[in-house]
């Protein structure tokens, strides 16, 4: 992180050989006029604190939120250490508490989320390429559907690159489980990795990437207990240690500082965590999992200091002769000592911690300097191929001696443009201000922006990378960047800035995108074997004046007419729809329908998805415009069909995909009169947990069944129900029960009711119909019912286990049906499972057999 909030890169003035300045009243970004702001100084001391040690802790765990953000805190805070979070997935298969967006775009979400506390706890972030696929009982099976020899290897690698000397995992091994099967594989992967990182044949093509063997002290658990009373669940040396105390620097307490990090993990519902700030004593348990044992300390053995490197005897006392010394209101003093500083570690190995340390170290020096540069472009994206101008706007507020000596623009680390600046004539470089803009062109094969784990199709289990410097990474690497050259008393200092689009307050990198971005109408086309259905794709101009010709390309078996359709836009923004139809095979079948532009002879296929949280910086996903196939005979009677939002799925596409007119309801919506003329009506997942006006008025939707009305409710969870009664007859999700599930999508399935209309009209279900389905079967079925009024459909379980048979619940109300069901329509529905459409048209054609 920058020494100063207003540079985060330092340039001296130009020569007097390079382009003339650009008149800064022209377009004046705001500046900081004073040397050193609060914000700056705070950041400046931070760093000297953390210069003065080499310690590193590696904490490991299954997902976002796993982590321990008070512990984090304490150790970067208030010990100045390293401290690095490894999530091995980024949360793509949990729940979204704010909108609708699941899977691989989860994942981008709380990515972000976890960037966004790490910039708050002081920690740095890592990833393996697991992807989190839901719910797990076992690490057996975890492992099993990751690929646990690839997994492995990306957490061997995150240890040689961050060289941790101790690791700390969230949850423990066996006999010991973390509640959840990849919890309890994140623990057996990090000892495992402990193990064998500092074995040069384990992993070898590591170490031809230029990765060295490390070997950490021991790794721990941070041992704590689901049911506080009970002893913990493994054997071995531990020891307690309290982690509170407040920031050296800032005096907020390290309670604060991690609770407002565990806020931003809002797609979880964690946004009030900021409340329940820890106060007080903190103690910590720690227990020896594998290495040297350790008495009171994390660190026990640990050299955290400079001798621990060659050549690093005496960085320390000058560490602390500038902590001493360090004048915010005269930074420029501490530059001698600065630059003594950095010539000492130039000279040390390199490794990421001398590294780190140096960029630290850079970051106080150009402050100190009164240095600063702002890289703009005045576009927030590019097409490949076009040129883009940057307005580098340079400050130096400090009289130092000094030249600069050039300027690089690198496009994924390759130079596309460069300006020898020269010699400047002076010794000093008067307080001064300048602009200057380059233009050069973006080379035309330039990926476009996409986050690098979903630029390859992966498996279920784990994502494709085949760039391997990219593995661990939280994010892609910024594309454009800005280098500048210069020396001060005789030392070269080479400097990188990003630039950033400008608008209002946010700020944001360079985005590259096609000339025109392609939506296909629907994720899923369900069209029955043999039929045919339209469908429509929408061609969006980013540049004007664009021709182009679209196609589709579709698997063997399926027919699509025409084979291919022109169009022309004008403006940017402007929009072309292109009607294509679309036939199915006579049999059952399902793939992939593709869309392909081709302008000016190149081919772009790709669509253009933007996740906007109030609470994260707008992220740009360019996958592949695509739509799931599926040739299926489910048919409906229900033909007008009532949504009821909840936290947000895709069952009203669903519904219009089985044929139905969809009117999407709210509250005050749930009476006789406003209800009349419709067959179903359905509730989104977690209504009963997000709507505030479904409890008042579920007596009317109760009142409509009763008349001869249908309800299907998706599921809900048991904590923060704002609508308790979930049906007309008593029915819960509290007790033990709720946390049961079935995670195993290919588990049995055996029919309890198997004449009831749900499983025979319109569409005959069968055990093909429970094939195919994704992440599982369902979850938070309910514990109790009362049983004389529910039918209980089907049974299922987990190998080994029993669920109770409350997947889908059916009653009778009057003349009408409700029903209640944990199945994960919500997953498999967008997935274009054809059974899973089936037997919800099934349901909600209940009463109009």
């Amino acid at each position: 992180m920058s020494a100063c909030l207003f540079a985060f890169t330092a340039s001296l003035a130009s020569a007097t050989d390079s382009p003339p300045p650009v008149d800064i009243a022209e377009k004046r970004p705001p500046v900081v006029r004073e040397v050193l702001s609060d914000a700056a100084r705070i950041q400046i001391q931070h760093d000297l604190r953390a210069l003065a040690t080499t310690g590193t802790v590696l904490h490991i765990a299954a997902h976002p939120d796993d982590e321990n953000t008070e512990l984090i805190t304490w150790l970067s805070r208030g010990r100045g250490f390293r401290a690095g979070y490894l999530s091995l997935t980024r949360g793509d298969g949990g729940q979204n508490e704010l909108g609708r967006d699941f899977d691989e775009k989860l994942g981008v979400l709380r990515t972000q989320e976890l960037l966004a506390a790490r910039r708050l706890d002081g920690g740095s972030q890592f990833f393996t390429r697991a992807i989190d696929f839901g719910y797990s009982k076992s690490p057996e099976e975890t492992l099993q559907f990751w690929d646990r020899e690839q997994v492995l290897a990306d957490v061997v690698r995150v240890i040689r690159m961050f060289r941790p000397d101790v690791i700390v995992t969230r949850f423990p091994i066996p006999p010991g489980s973390g509640g959840h099967g990849q919890h309890t594989a994140s623990g057996i992967l990090a000892v495992e990795a402990f193990k064998i990182s500092a074995d040069p044949t384990a992993y070898p093509e590591q170490i031809a990437q230029g990765l060295k063997p490390w070997q950490a002290k021991r790794v721990l658990w941070n041992a704590f207990r689901f049911n506080p009373n009970a002893p913990l669940p493994l054997d071995g040396p531990v020891f307690m240690q309290d982690i509170a105390g407040t920031d050296p620097v800032t005096g907020e307490s390290f309670g604060l500082i991690a609770a407002k990090s565990r806020a931003m993990h809002k797609t979880q519902g964690l946004g009030g965590f900021v409340d329940r700030a820890r106060t007080g004593a903190n103690e910590q348990n720690f227990l020896l999992m594998a290495g040297e044992p350790a008495e009171s300390d994390l660190m026990d053995g640990v050299d955290t200091g400079w001798t621990r490197y060659t050549g690093g005897a005496g960085v320390e006392e000058l560490v602390a002769k500038l902590a001493a010394s360090f004048d915010a209101t005269e930074p420029a003093a501490s530059v001698p000592a600065l630059l003594e500083l950095r010539a000492k570690l130039a000279d040390l190995p390199d490794d990421s911690v001398v590294a780190d340390r140096r960029a630290a170290l850079d970051s106080i020096l150009r402050a100190c300097l009164g240095l600063g540069l702002e890289a703009t472009v005045e576009r927030g994206e590019i097409v490949p191929g076009e040129s883009v101008t940057v307005t580098r706007h340079q400050w130096n507020l400090a009289p130092v001696p000094g030249r600069q000596t050039s300027v690089r623009y690198l496009v994924n680390g390759r130079v596309v443009h460069e300006q020898q600046v020269g010699t400047h004539a002076a010794d000093a470089i008067p307080i001064s201000e300048r602009m200057e803009r380059d233009t050069f062109v973006i080379p035309a094969d330039t990926p476009l922006t996409q986050p690098y784990w979903l630029r390859e199709k992966g498996s279920a289990g784990i994502a494709k990378v085949s760039d391997a410097a990219m593995i661990g990474l939280p994010e892609n690497p910024p594309v454009l960047q800005v280098e500048l050259e210069f020396e001060i008393d005789g030392r070269r200092f080479a400097m990188v800035e990003t630039p950033v689009f400008v608008a209002g307050d946010a700020r944001s990198e360079l985005k590259f995108i096609p000339p025109a971005s392609l939506r296909i109408g629907s994720e899923v086309l369900l069209v029955p074997p043999g039929g045919t259905k339209s469908v429509w794709v929408e061609v969006s101009a980013a540049r004007a004046d664009l021709r182009g010709t679209l196609r589709l390309d579709v698997p063997v078996g399926w027919k699509v007419t025409p084979a291919a359709r022109d169009f022309a836009t004008r403006a940017v923004g402007e929009q072309a729809s292109l009607s294509f139809d679309v036939t199915a095979p006579a049999a059952a079948a399902s793939g992939e329908l593709k869309a392909t532009a081709t302008i000016d002879s190149r081919e772009y296929s790709t669509q253009r998805i933007e996740l906007r949280y109030d609470h994260l910086p707008v992220q740009l996903l360019q996958p592949p415009a695509a739509a799931r196939l599926v040739s299926s005979d489910a048919r409906t009677l229900a033909k007008n069909v009532g949504y009821l939002p909840g936290a947000g799925d895709s069952t009203l596409e669903a519904l219009e995909q089985l044929g139905c007119t969809v009117r999407v309801l709210t509250g005050a919506d749930l009476t006789l009169e406003r209800l009349a003329g419709l067959d179903a009506v359905v509730i989104g997942v977690r209504a009963f947990n997000e709507r505030d006006d479904l409890g008042a008025n579920f007596p009317g939707l109760l009142a409509w069944v009763e008349a001869g009305g249908t309800v299907v409710a998706q599921y809900n969870r048991p904590n923060g129900l704002k609508a308790t009664q979930l049906g007309p007859f008593p029915l819960s999700i509290e007790g033990q029960a709720a946390r049961f599930r079935v995670t195993d999508e290919t588990a049995p399935v055996n029919f309890l009711a198997p004449d009831h209309p749900a499983l025979n009209t319109p569409n005959k279900i069968n055990q093909a119909d429970f094939e195919g389905w994704v992440q599982e079967r369902g979850a938070y079925f309910p514990s109790t019912w009362d049983e004389a009024s529910y039918t209980a459909l089907l049974a299922m379980s987990d190998p080994g286990q029993t669920q109770p048979d409350s997947s889908v619940l059916i009653a009778r109300h009057g003349k009408g049906y409700y029903v209640y069901t944990g199945l994960a329509f919500f997953r498999q529905l967008p997935a274009g499972v054809p059974g899973a459409y089936r037997l919800f048209a099934n349901l909600i054609s209940l009463g109009h057999e």
